[in-house]
């Protein structure tokens, strides 16, 4: 699955994450915001968000997840990530995934981001479902992905064990064929 794919959006480009990346990664993953609905602790070091980076760079080498930074086109600063993981290659399915710094919600650029790589995921890696799970209180995830075409399958009870807790998720979907 070599090269990266790289993509772009009006505002973003969507690009292989570096280890150079580390700081703009650790940044927001280090806010309790960011990781609230995330399966992962708030980082208290960089070197979490090294194993981070590197983690997603082996699975993307041996073509089980792939995960952009999203990066502002003026500045290349990481802003966020986003990409499919859950890849079941035999089902033509993956599960999407993403998150952004704080100081850019509510101003669109999620919904270009899930927008361009559920466009890819449908034409270049053969999905025919893309889904994405969601805590019930993350409206604001919620709301995305109804507004790019995702509909909500139902509530998958205690579905995830995180942070000490069990957690439930809706599971929200789409189909090749309901993509326009």
């Amino acid at each position: 699955m070599t090269p990266f794919p790289e993509l772009e959006t009006k505002r973003l480009l969507l690009r292989e994450i570096k280890q150079s990346d580390s700081q703009d990664i650790f940044q927001y993953f280090s806010s309790d915001e960011v990781t609230r609905f995330y399966d992962l602790e708030s980082f208290t070091t960089i070197k979490q968000a090294e194993e981070l980076i590197q983690r997603w760079t082996e699975r993307f080498e041996n073509g089980q997840v792939i995960r952009w930074g999203i990066a502002l086109k003026s500045d290349n600063r990481i802003i966020g990530t986003c990409g499919f993981h859950g890849w079941m290659k035999q089902h033509h399915k993956a599960v999407m995934g993403y998150e952004l710094a704080p100081e850019f919600w509510r101003q669109g650029y999620m919904t270009e981001v899930t927008q361009k790589i559920v466009e890819y995921g449908f034409k270049n890696l053969e999905l025919n479902r893309i889904e994405a799970f969601v805590e019930p209180e993350n409206a604001g995830s919620r709301k995305l992905l109804e507004r790019i075409g995702f509909s909500e399958e139902g509530i998958l009870k205690e579905h995830f064990y995180w942070k000490n807790r069990f957690v439930d998720n809706v599971i929200y979907a789409i189909l090749k064929k309901e993509y326009v």
